[in-house]
């Protein structure tokens, strides 16, 4: 009891100088639930409008997915014939059946051509108004669609693009463009997560969507009374035999939340990850923190054992207030993470995602486990201040203010680091020399968890250098200010070496992602400037296939030398080996591809693989199936008859572009294929004649005015392209890494505060003999800076490493190119500087206004 009142009081009697660590544990607990109450929150979403969206038993047409629709080769959804609706109301338990029609390979644009699909990635749907829709959608204004002129859309969609009744839509599919007006506008009765939706009369959906009438995409089938979905499926099943696809409400309902299960386990994991760094970097916050505070209270905790308090009772309190110090931040972070959640719910829908506040959805896991984590976490990082506080003697601590350094434990320490360390590196150049990937990544992680633990333990003996090295530099020219704060960052290695680690952790994985990240964008466009010998590519954003209207578009355009065709099918391979390979991709191209892609051939010659009856395989399938020129396989194709081509080009993986692809062409194609079977082209590419570039690319564009599903691009299009994705990829996790930097730069003001308490007496006396308050904050703004730079030194120098290992292994997958981007790497340690500064604002204007003989004063 004694033991739980002086740590509640000491609690309260530094609670200031605990706030910092409490807010580190408030965000990494944050985050963590905000996580997981936001992801719960998405899949209660999905959840509620797969099961109010799906009848009691949907009949799908051959090759469909298990989500109801698969977009075909051709461009074109999967179909029965309407006679399966007969067929279906015939059965057994069948209330009602009624045909549907809807696609998702489809682009909607208004009057002016804008595209009318969702920023998010949510698909764009058009299908024919129903009675099972008419269940999840309310008309809010105007009226269903009745005929070809017409079209309705879902309420969502018309306020983001400010349609309203009476304007012109075009919907673009594989068929054509159809143009119609807007008849009415309708609202989900349940949260709609993002899709646009688009509903047209049966007829008009047929043409639109299949061209032509009297077949489905879908059978919605509605249970009689006392008739279970199992029972119905069975019946239905029964009626129709083989050949098609039979599904209850909860096998369709389960199948799209297995869809949107893998994405949002991907977002679950990736956040919680970063949560997960959020908290180390923490670690070293609370370490720090009660060090520090142990440190100060050694005269106290001498007292304390002096008049009969045993090494276990001094353990305990310091224990117990980190105790306090967990639940206080973990239950505040538990709060705040539900804050977070519906932050990111709003934040969803302001890039068109909608998620209702009505759904949130806090499972009792979530403040439990945010809880378990943010005390345990706590209480381990305090365990070794606190075994140090119990250490201390009596006798001792009488005699000293503070803790002596333990010089054998320093000695050891330094040991182990530069073991770990040293084990790091060896595991990064054995990465760097792997032969195969995934032998090579197992290394790598192991190199990167050792390298890092090996120079957060290493941390004090590097901060000795390391600082005096900054402190020559940037220092010296500021005079005693300077060498002062030189010495006082000096003061305590081993805290400056926390300190610096807590920054170095975030800045290193900044690093790494920016080497990665420029090694990949420069290695794809070195490969583009040496492979590719075309002028422009024109596809698809959005994945739709090229229209053979288009394509004629494309090759009436004038100043162009050559134009290629690009497709890729699948079939069911039979190799020499006897063995047999389910829905395998080829692709079919014109014969000019072979010079629009200078791909490397390690046997025979590229272009003979476009004869009649023939086909090229890349080296590692040749050598996995004992292929060789001249060997035959037999192909059969999903929508077409059984081919026997002959292997006459063997090429290399060893690239970046088409890597793996196997090809033959498209005239061997359409003699196994029917013509209303052949797939539609993936990509067109486009050659200029010589001179003609600029004005060739603007006559594309112009050609393809009337297809703005299609985009067109010459080479620096597609790196500039290429670099865009990239570069949203890496802002995004350099988003989520500002968690842990945050975090860090806590660490810094902490440490900061808590040393100018530490130093109260110190900085009376130097007021005293002359120092003013100008220089004093200038001094404490400078240890800062220099603890800043030394952890972003670590940091950035630790992660270029990995960058470049990591590359290395990337180079094995084509990616050779090795590119350190200066500006970023520049532009990080100057930021650090920044943040040195930053960190030191409030704890200087502290130390500024301190009462110079109450300061001497202090015991």
């Amino acid at each position: 009891m004694t033991v739980m009142k002086t740590s509640r009081r000491n609690f309260f009697a530094h609670k200031g100088r605990m706030a910092l660590s409490a807010v580190a544990v408030l965000l990494s607990v944050a985050f963590v639930c905000g996580t997981l109450v936001f992801t719960d929150t998405m899949n209660t979403t999905f959840d509620k409008l797969f099961a109010a969206t799906s009848s009691d038993v949907t009949v799908s047409a051959k090759g469909a997915s298990d989500t109801g629709e698969t977009t075909s080769d051709n461009g074109k959804p999967p179909v029965m014939p309407a006679s399966v609706v007969t067929k279906v109301r015939a059965a057994d338990g069948v209330k009602a059946a009624e045909g549907t029609v809807f696609s998702t390979s489809v682009t909607v644009v208004d009057a002016k051509k804008d595209s009318l699909s969702p920023s998010s990635g949510a698909p764009t749907i058009v299908g024919s108004w129903n009675s099972n829709d008419a269940r999840t959608m309310k008309i809010t204004s105007g009226a269903a669609p009745q005929n070809s002129g017409q079209v309705m859309v879902d309420a969502d969609t018309a306020d983001k693009h400010h349609l309203g009744l009476g304007d012109e839509i075009g919907v673009i599919s594989a068929v054509g463009t159809h143009t119609a007006k807007i008849s009415g506008i309708a609202d989900f009765t349940v949260t709609n997560p993002g899709a646009a939706i688009f509903y047209l009369d049966t007829k008009t959906a047929q043409r639109t969507l299949v061209g032509q009438s009297g077949v489905f995409t879908n059978v919605n089938v509605t249970a009689a009374s006392g008739v279970t979905d199992a029972q119905l499926k069975k019946n239905v099943t029964g009626e129709l035999g083989a050949g098609y696809q039979v599904q209850t409400a909860k096998e369709t309902a389960d199948a799209n939340q297995k869809d949107v299960e893998s994405l949002m386990d991907v977002m679950r994991y990736a956040m919680l990850g970063f949560a997960g760094i959020a908290f180390l970097v923490g670690i070293f916050l609370i370490i720090n923190t009660f060090s520090m505070l142990v440190a100060q209270r050694t005269r106290e905790i001498g007292l304390m054992r002096a008049v009969g308090s045993s090494r276990g009772q001094v353990n305990r309190s310091v224990l117990v207030e980190a105790l306090l110090l967990g639940v206080v931040g973990s239950v505040l972070g538990v709060g705040a993470g539900v804050g977070i959640a519906v932050g990111l719910m709003k934040l969803m829908g302001s890039i068109g995602m909608h998620l209702s506040t009505s759904d949130l959805t806090v499972a009792w896991t979530t403040p439990a486990l945010g809880l378990v984590l943010g005390v345990v976490v706590t209480v381990l990082a305090a365990y070794l201040p606190a075994r140090r506080a119990g250490k201390v003697s009596p006798m001792a601590a009488l005699r000293d203010a503070g803790a002596p350094a333990d010089a054998r434990a320093g000695r050891i320490r330094a040991l182990v680091g530069l073991a770990l360390t040293g084990a790091g590196g060896y595991g990064l150049y054995l990465a760097s020399a792997a032969d195969k990937a995934k032998e090579g990544s197992a290394w790598l992680g192991l190199g990167i968890v050792l390298s890092l633990i090996g120079f957060v333990v290493i941390g004090p003996l590097l901060a000795g250098a390391v600082v005096r090295v900054l402190g020559a530099v940037l220092l010296r020219m500021f005079g005693p200010v300077g060498r002062m704060a030189e010495r006082n960052a000096l003061r305590n290695p081993r805290r400056t070496g926390a300190t610096g680690a807590a920054l170095m952790i975030g800045l290193a994985l900044v690093a790494c992602l920016s080497v990665v990240g420029s090694s990949m964008v420069a290695s794809a466009t070195d490969q583009l400037d040496k492979t590719v010998g075309t002028d422009f590519i024109i596809q698809s954003d959005s994945g739709q296939r090229i229209t053979p209207q288009a394509v004629k578009a494309v090759k009436d355009t004038q100043g162009l030398a050559r134009v290629t065709e690009y497709r890729v099918t699948e079939a069911d391979y039979t190799t020499p080996d006897g063995k047999t390979l389910k829905d395998t991709d080829i692709t079919a191209a014109d014969p000019t591809y072979a010079t629009d892609l200078r791909t490397k051939t390690v046997a025979g010659n590229l272009a003979d693989a476009y004869l009649p009856d023939s086909m090229s395989v890349y080296d590692k399938f040749a050598e996995a199936h004992g292929i060789h020129l001249g060997s035959k396989i037999t192909l059969k194709f999903n929508e077409g008859r059984t081919a026997r081509l002959t292997v006459r080009a063997i090429t290399s993986s060893d690239g970046l572009i088409d890597a793996g692809s196997k090809y033959m062409s498209i005239a061997t194609l359409a003699k196994y294929v029917p013509a209303d079977k052949m797939p539609l082209d993936d990509l067109v590419f486009a050659t200029a004649k010589d001179g003609q570039q600029d004005s060739a690319y603007k006559s594309l564009k112009s050609a393809l005015h009337d297809y703005p599903q299609y985009t067109v691009r010459d080479q620096t299009d597609y790196k500039d392209a290429l670099k865009d994705q990239i570069g949203q990829l890496l802002n995004l996790i350099y988003g989520l890494l500002a968690l842990a930097i945050i975090v860090a730069v806590l660490g810094v003001v902490n440490t900061l505060a808590l040393s100018v308490v530490e130093r109260t007496r110190e900085i009376g006396l130097m007021r005293a003999i002359g120092l003013s308050r100008r220089q004093l904050r200038r001094m404490i703004r400078m240890e800062s800076v220099v603890i800043a730079l030394f952890g972003a030194l670590l940091g950035l120098g630790l992660g270029m490493g990995w960058g470049a290992t990591a590359q290395k292994l990337l180079a094995l997958q084509g990616l050779k190119v090795l590119e350190i981007p200066w500006p970023t790497i520049t532009g990080v340690f100057l930021g650090s500087a920044f943040v040195g500064l930053f960190a030191a604002l409030v704890p200087a204007f502290r130390a500024g206004r301190m009462n110079v003989l109450n300061a001497i004063a202090t015991d």
